[in-house]
């Protein structure tokens, strides 16, 4: 179980910086003394980007693609994601949290070294986590918002020069990424994985590694080099300990957490967290209808939450019944036909399963762990850089199907084809095992087909690749410029 820190140790932030970096109240001289300090902020570091996990990594990553819409309730201004409507006064979640995690990192990079640990690997440990979760933060950031401010030294007392920057460009970011994922894997003294895998490891970085280099080989010219660099990288991930899970299902289960299918989580406990982002997608009980088909009532089980946005008809209408991860991933909720007794045809409300949690004494508890990365998602980049190096994708392709189809994958077996084909292929099959994880709105970007497959955006100006920065934001630090089209 992760553990909260002391009161006393959560990161303060400055009001005239609250949105760029935060404030510690915390000097070197009363706290960073030995290696229970740092381990203290480790620990307090993966609980501040579950704050993030909870909503914003899902509407960074998912919310503006085309697997969205709406739901039994009151949205809450969700729709203006897979609308695609968001502008400076509602511009989504900002990146203060990112940058108090980063913060935390940069406090850990820089007083661990001089602290005397019971071993130099335990150092090393800690200091690659904080490098890898650097890295992580800003490549959201990147993906997000493009250009941003780089700080790698944390913010002690009021500095004007740190606490209020203009956006660097998009590339310093991504290098500072790249220098920190290379840092981390040099730290890690083995493949192995620790507390449920929910703290980043060398197979986990490895994973990290391959996407940036997926996107920047993809998006920001660096081609043939990068791609390679990323296949390496995923291919390394291999040799950790990693498996698929024969039932689809079990990887996302409370009781199941930690499994060998997992990479990087970020860890969900009773009485230790909130819910997370799936109480916003599941039916009340309340709203289960009486009428409702029985299957589906059956997949739901005890309702909970509040149906706020919902699986879309379009994203609903790609799957086949034969699929394993159909059942495990949504439901859709039919009533009976009036005219037609034992007919359930009629349209009422679709969920999402895939994080359903767990039911204690009536109440549903969504405290699944939010997966980062797990081992089909690094087969699929696998595949997808192999196509993009012209390279036969169709071992890992296949590997995947057979998992999902079970008895029926005759018939589903990958045929290599065309660049272009692949492509789709690998894109469509990204869609059926990953949906609902925070992925599919890079995947859009990062195959080039937002402008194509998100109803919402067809037509539309490509500045909306980027969030917008918010009004706050600006009004907060004048040196941040917003994002062209905004």
């Amino acid at each position: 179980m992760m553990s909260m820190l002391p009161l006393f140790l959560l990161v303060a932030s400055c009001e005239k910086d609250l949105n760029l970096t935060p404030e510690s109240v915390i000097g070197a001289n009363s706290y960073w003394k030995n290696q229970g300090d740092v381990e203290s902020y480790v620990n307090g570091m993966y609980v501040r980007l579950r704050s993030d996990a909870n909503d914003n990594l899902f509407f960074w990553g998912e919310a503006r693609s085309e697997v969205l819409s709406y739901g039994l309730q009151a949205s809450e201004g969700r729709e203006r994601y897979f609308e695609n409507t968001l502008d400076r006064d509602a511009a989504g979640p900002d990146w203060k949290n990112l940058y108090t995690v980063i913060h935390d990192a940069n406090l850990i990079i820089k007083y661990a070294p001089s602290i005397d640990f019971d071993s130099e690997s335990n150092k090393n440990i800690a200091l690659a986590q904080a490098h890898a979760m650097r890295a992580y933060c800003y490549f959201i950031i990147a993906k997000v918002w493009g250009d941003a401010p780089v700080n790698t030294e944390p913010t002690e007392g009021f500095d004007p020069v740190n606490s209020f920057k203009a956006r660097d460009n998009v590339s310093e970011v991504m290098n500072l990424v790249k220098s920190d994922i290379d840092a981390a894997l040099g730290l890690f003294p083995d493949n192995t994985f620790s507390n449920g895998r929910s703290q980043w490891s060398k197979p986990s970085v490895n994973a990290l590694k391959g996407e940036v280099y997926l996107w920047t080989g993809k998006l920001m010219g660096g081609g043939t080099s990068d791609i390679t660099t990323a296949l390496t990288a995923l291919e390394s991930v291999h040799s950790a300990d990693v498996e698929l899970l024969s039932n689809y299902d079990e990887i996302f289960r409370y009781s199941n957490k930690g499994n060998k299918e997992i990479l990087m989580a970020i860890h969900y406990e009773d009485l230790e967290s909130g819910n997370n982002f799936n109480d916003g997608m599941y039916i009340r009980g309340d709203q289960i209808p009486a009428n409702g088909d029985p299957a589906a009532k059956a997949l739901l089980g005890e309702g909970g939450g509040l149906n706020r946005w919902a699986p879309s008809e379009l994203f609903r209408n790609q799957w086949t019944d034969d699929d394993t991860r159909k059942n495990a991933t949504f439901v859709l909720m039919n009533t009976e036909n009036p005219d037609n007794a034992g007919v359930y045809d009629q349209f009422y409300a679709s969920a999402v399963l895939k994080y359903r949690g767990f039911v204690d004494a009536g109440t549903r508890k969504y405290m699944d762990d939010i997966i980062l990365y797990r081992y089909a998602d690094v087969l699929l980049m696998i595949a997808e850089a192999k196509n993009a190096l012209n390279q036969d994708p169709t071992d890992e392709m296949n590997l995947i199907r057979q998992r999902a189809y079970g008895a029926n994958y005759p018939g589903h077996e990958f045929i290599n084809g065309s660049m272009e084909e692949n492509d789709d292929a690998i894109l469509q099959e990204r869609l059926f095992e990953l949906s609902f994880e925070g992925k599919r709105w890079y995947d859009l970007l990062r195959f080039e087909k937002a402008f194509e497959m998100v109803p919402t955006l067809v037509g539309e100006s490509e500045h909306k690749k980027l969030f917008p920065i918010s009004q706050g934001t600006i009004n907060l630090n004048g040196l941040i410029e917003q994002n062209p089209g905004y």
